[in-house]
């Protein structure tokens, strides 16, 4: 799997670069400091990275404003790693598929990966679609969703 960093610290990215690196199956790590540099690192590649775990709060633009583009890329999974919890809903809006809050242990990250290779092991849903429940539903047929605790109907 190829995953992005993107964070202004050097020490947050130096934490995850060295927890990634661990994982079997993480072929290959970009990294970014801030929104600019992460999109020129992504529209240079030869394929986009399957994960992006992003900062939210950094220059050159937030962290959710670069979720929206990242996913117009490619990016199938969006990741969040960040000391600033109340950006959480804006974060799941665009379908985030984990909220890292800093200081985070390498075992939430764990949590987090195994998301993440849950959604890459689907086949990607064309635009316009969502797996809901193991199945292809079409945006364009939705006409109405209501949470029921711990469901959608």
């Amino acid at each position: 799997m190829r995953v992005l960093i993107v964070d202004d610290e050097p020490a947050a990215r130096a934490k995850l670069r060295r927890l990634l690196r661990a994982e079997p199956d993480v072929a290959e790590l970009l990294e970014a400091p801030d929104a600019p540099a992460a999109l020129a690192l992504v529209q240079a590649a030869s394929e986009p990275p399957a994960l992006a775990v992003l900062d939210i709060e950094m220059p050159g633009g937030n962290g959710v404003q670069l979720a929206a583009a990242l996913r117009a890329q490619g990016v199938r999974c969006i990741v969040f790693s960040t000391a600033h919890a109340e950006h959480a809903l804006q974060a799941f809006e665009l379908a985030a598929l984990d909220y890292l809050l800093k200081p985070y242990t390498p075992e939430r990250l764990q949590a987090a990966l195994a998301r993440v290779r849950e959604q890459l092991a689907r086949p990607a849903a064309p635009v316009g679609e969502w797996w809901v429940g193991g199945e292809r539903v079409r945006l364009a047929e939705v006409q109405w969703v209501s949470a029921a605790d711990n469901y959608i109907e």
